[in-house]
């Protein structure tokens, strides 16, 4: 499990990102580089990375599913995602 602290931060900085999004568009349309320098650090979609829903995991995210690979393999094992079974030949 991650923190709760690292978990917070992934949010709020979502959250920023979204505050921001407009302003950010806008000035890259009028071409004013320089004036993006002063947007805060965290509102640069750059900055996010994606997490497991359920643990918070950064490393091994499925993005089609939301979750990382341990709890998509537990999940699916446990028949708790529709439509996904365990391959057998």
């Amino acid at each position: 499990m991650a923190k709760e602290s690292m978990k917070a931060r992934e949010v709020k900085r979502a959250k920023l990102v979204a505050k921001y999004a407009a302003k950010r568009a806008q000035l890259k349309a009028d071409g004013k580089y320089e004036a993006l320098q002063s947007l805060p650090k965290n509102a640069s979609p750059v900055r996010l990375h994606n997490r497991c829903k359920i643990t918070g995991r950064p490393k091994g995210y499925m993005r089609q599913f939301g979750i990382s690979r341990i709890q998509f393999r537990e999940m699916a094992s446990s028949g708790l995602i529709p439509g996904v079974k365990k391959a057998s030949w």
